[in-house]
């Protein structure tokens, strides 16, 4: 069994079936999408739709979700003004065409989306969430918790369910918005030996990544311009592990630009589909 990530679809239901046709997960793996599959891109709905049918899939919220959920469901500070400005027509314009229980049924299905995971592969652990994570605040629980971290020795020994409670503790508006603070710095879960776990994300895209992150293992776009995915934080300090990963290859920005890319975590293999025109 694989683990499969991916993120920030965007409402570009081509492109993801590209990227899945390509990565071709069985049945018994496992695939994480971390959010923001909405608003931006023509078909939000349908991509809501594919992602759902997927086999052991494990959604997570993203800010998009959230900023849909607090504009129809009138549970936040966000207006509808503000939505729309960040793509959310078109996504409105697919639920319209909902029957309305179809259209309950899917919001209700969106609200109850988790914010954060741990998972494993058979080297390694990573932590998922859309947007990132306050890593001070993080280490500070953990070592609460009996976890040291200090002196470069990262959480490897913490337990999947000491994680769990960690993340538990995050505020949501790090989890579904952050993104200098935590590209800004290294999270000190990898440790000087290169253990301990990985934390991966989507959120910002990779195309303007640079911006706020160092130690950048590509430059964040292909040699035409287009998204990837992009290690980070690769140092002496972590023996050369890049402790994040940014999964978001900017579909947002459309084409000719945009890719939605697929990270088998097991062994680091990428797939993209290509945003392309009219899309």
């Amino acid at each position: 069994m694989a683990i499969y990530v991916l993120s920030d679809v965007h409402g570009h239901a081509r492109a993801l079936d590209e990227a899945l046709d390509l990565a071709s997960p069985a049945d018994d793996d496992q695939v994480y999408v971390l959010g923001d599959m909405v608003d931006r891109g023509p078909a939000s709905v349908e991509v809501i739709h594919r992602v759902r049918a997927l086999p052991n899939v494990h959604v997570l919220m993203g800010n998009h979700e959230r900023m849909l959920l607090d504009v129809l469901l009138e549970t936040g500070e966000m207006d509808s003004f503000t939505w729309a400005l960040n793509g959310g027509y078109t996504t409105l314009t697919g639920l319209d065409g909902l029957e309305r229980e179809q259209c309950v049924e899917l919001v209700e299905w969106l609200r109850g989306l988790p914010l954060f995971d741990v998972v494993d592969t058979a080297s390694r652990r990573y932590i998922l969430a859309h947007a990132g994570i306050d890593a001070l605040e993080a280490r500070a629980y953990l070592a609460t918790a009996g976890v040291d971290v200090s002196e470069g020795r990262g959480a490897a020994a913490a337990t999947r369910e000491q994680l769990l409670d960690m993340m538990a503790r995050q505020a949501d508006e790090t989890l579904l918005w952050t993104r200098e603070d935590f590209w800004g710095q290294p999270t000190g879960l990898v440790g000087a030996d290169g253990t301990g776990p990985v934390v991966v994300v989507g959120h910002t895209p990779s195309i303007v990544l640079s911006s706020y992150a160092d130690r950048m293992a590509n430059d964040g776009v292909t040699a035409d311009g287009r998204g990837m995915v992009v290690p980070v934080g690769a140092c002496p300090a972590t023996d050369g592990v890049a402790d994040r990963i940014d999964i978001d290859c900017a579909a947002a920005a459309g084409a000719p630009r945009g890719r939605v890319g697929i990270v088998r975590l097991d062994d680091g293999a990428t797939w993209y589909g290509t945003v392309n025109e009219g899309e």
